[in-house]
């Protein structure tokens, strides 16, 4: 009863529909890219300005709606660097595939540990923590193998982004669901 308590009284309280909503604008995000291979590096530095906004204003949106909550600042730096790596990568669209792959290596990165520390700090508030977890250790891994591998293809960027991005969607929707389901229980 008392986790029930602190998730109600949380930022999480009653938004299971954001986390869920998240993971499945990530695996629309990754279909997309799936079905368009052969995408130019433009329209990849769009997809991705756009996919990183509107996760990032999803993040502040949940953060925001949040009541009082101690770790809703993770959230708040989340949705922040999403914004700030979207409107960055929308304004200049021109950007070469290094340098493409240098920002979404940083986004990756920052985000995988902001998860991993979010996933630490609410283990004992919500349920399904291991997805939020493991969804930061996804990322973590997908940055590195970008620092390491700079100069991949474009393409091959596409088809790797894309397969990170629908884990990670589905790694949010399993933990939209599981929160769901928590809720639903107590």
């Amino acid at each position: 009863m008392e986790n029930y308590v602190l998730v109600r009284e949380g930022f999480l309280d009653r938004r299971w529909w954001a986390v869920l909503l998240r993971g499945l604008i990530a695996i629309a995000f990754a279909v997309l890219a799936f079905m368009w291979p052969g995408v130019t590096v433009a329209t990849l530095v769009l997809l991705f300005g756009l996919y990183a906004l509107a996760d990032g204003i999803s993040s502040l949106i949940a953060a925001i709606a949040g009541r009082y909550h101690e770790d809703r600042w993770l959230l708040v730096l989340e949705g922040i660097i999403g914004i700030w790596a979207g409107v960055l990568t929308l304004r200049a669209p021109g950007l070469t595939a290094a340098l493409l792959v240098f920002f979404i290596s940083i986004w990756a990165m920052a985000t995988g540990f902001l998860r991993i520390v979010e996933a630490i700090r609410l283990r004992k508030q919500i349920s399904g923590e291991l997805w939020l977890a493991l969804s930061g250790v996804l990322s973590i891994l997908f940055a590195l193998m970008l620092i390491l591998r700079p100069v991949a293809g474009a393409l091959s960027i596409v088809w790797v982004f894309a397969a990170y991005v629908l884990l990670l969607g589905v790694f949010l929707v399993f933990l939209g669901v599981e929160l769901k389901r928590f809720q639903v229980t107590h």
